[in-house]
């Protein structure tokens, strides 16, 4: 796989994946899963790479970071990889440190043919050349290459600690400075607490966590550069509405716990027709009668449900979404396409980026796939979330006023 840095720029390939469930059925799900990714690299033929991964170990990480482990050891030896001599990579497995583990794993590959890549030390606050391949696990807090932070505790619902936070790093390709983000947002816990109002009470928690990662990236203490954020949002759609619209013609039974009165379930019947039931709903469990409106052009008609972004429109660019909702899909191995009953579909897994760092990205006439933002293994498992990525390339120098202003950081 031949790969040059020629006139058409600098091929980026940045992916977002909540690998969760790899690490639960190794055996399959993993072998499934490299095998799109590497299918990925190939079709783009990137000179960078960009994985951020978030649920590093899966749900027993006590018990699964050897496969972690294994998982990593395969990325960086596999004979697709090769050409993709020098890599870094930080892995959060720390999960004894309640206050710190955010179970996020970055891995950064970059091609033989990619000769000016400076990465940044956030303590001596000076670029440095990247050589060989490094791997980072246990010491993510002393690192200086990277800024982690798990979410302050009171962000938490109920203030009770889960695998929630960022990471970032800072590099310099081909006169292009830019900060990558992997971030993992709150999820919605309970499918009848999201559908009681509209915006949910959840997505103000996103809200705010997402807020505070912006003002993190962009505060005084470094330079402002582009920055792209990928990772597991939790972005679900306005539960109350999309309800609404699946069941306009459906009567609503509420069955309450007996011992203690609050709502059970939720069960929508048609009018007529038998009665027959549309839509059940439960704490975790959203059974709906046809699946397929989630799947039919992609489910797009349901984008108008996905405002959370919205809020910060004029902070954060995204390109169109022309792909499924990314989660949850089912976990079984022979099963590509089909979701789990548990949560209303939805765009969870995303790449963000600064205006600025739009800006970096080259459009080049007559060529519509020069930037292609899409999801891996649309027909195969990939566990419940499927990644998604964003391939695109920057011009030389795109961003040569920010990378001038670095020169007066020490490179080494």
């Amino acid at each position: 796989m031949a790969v040059k840095v020629v006139a058409q720029g600098t091929g980026i390939l940045l992916v977002t994946a909540n690998v969760g469930s790899l690490f639960e059925d190794p055996e399959n799900l993993q072998k499934l899963w490299l095998r799109e990714f590497y299918q990925t690299v190939h079709t783009h033929k990137p000179h960078f790479i960009a994985l951020h991964c978030q649920e590093v170990g899966g749900k027993n990480y006590e018990a699964s970071m050897s496969h972690v482990d294994l998982f990593v050891k395969e990325l960086l030896s596999s004979d697709a990889m090769k050409e993709y001599n020098r890599a870094r990579v930080y892995l959060d497995e720390n999960y004894k440190s309640l206050e710190h583990f955010t179970a996020l794993g970055c891995c950064y590959f970059l091609h033989e043919s990619l000769k000016n890549i400076h990465q940044f030390d956030f303590k001596a606050k000076k670029y440095k050349k990247v050589t060989g391949k490094e791997i980072y696990s246990d010491t993510l807090e002393s690192t200086p290459m990277l800024e982690k932070e798990k979410f302050p505790q009171d962000y938490f619902p109920g203030c009770k600690w889960s695998r929630k936070g960022f990471i970032r790093t800072r590099w310099s390709v081909a006169d292009c400075a830019f900060d990558l983000v992997n971030i993992h947002l709150f999820h919605d816990a309970s499918n009848l607490i999201a559908w009681e109002t509209s915006p949910s009470v959840y997505s103000g928690t996103r809200q705010k966590a997402m807020g505070y990662v912006l003002d993190r990236i962009s505060d005084q203490r470094f330079e402002k550069v582009p920055h792209f954020l990928f990772g597991d949002f939790n972005f679900r759609l306005d539960s109350k509405l999309v309800v609404e619209i699946l069941c306009s013609s459906a009567t609503m039974q509420t069955i309450r716990a007996a011992d203690t009165n609050e709502v059970d379930k939720l069960i929508f019947r048609e009018v007529d027709n038998d009665r027959k039931v549309v839509l059940q709903l439960e704490k975790k469990l959203f059974d709906y009668i046809n699946q397929d409106v989630f799947r039919e052009n992609n489910g797009i008609q349901h984008l108008e449900y996905d405002r959370e972004l919205s809020v910060f429109k004029d902070r954060l660019h995204e390109l169109q979404i022309s792909f499924p909702p990314s989660y949850p899909y089912s976990e079984d191995s022979s099963q590509g396409k089909k979701y789990m009953n548990t949560r209303c579909p939805a765009w969870c897994d995303r790449i963000l980026m600064s205006y600025s760092a739009k800006d970096l990205i080259l459009k080049p006439e007559n060529d519509e796939k020069a930037v292609v933002y899409d999801n891996i293994g649309p027909n195969v498992c990939m566990g419940d979330h499927k990644p998604v990525f964003l391939s695109f390339r920057i011009a030389a120098g795109a961003g040569k006023p920010i990378a001038n202003k670095h020169k007066c950081c020490v490179v080494q």
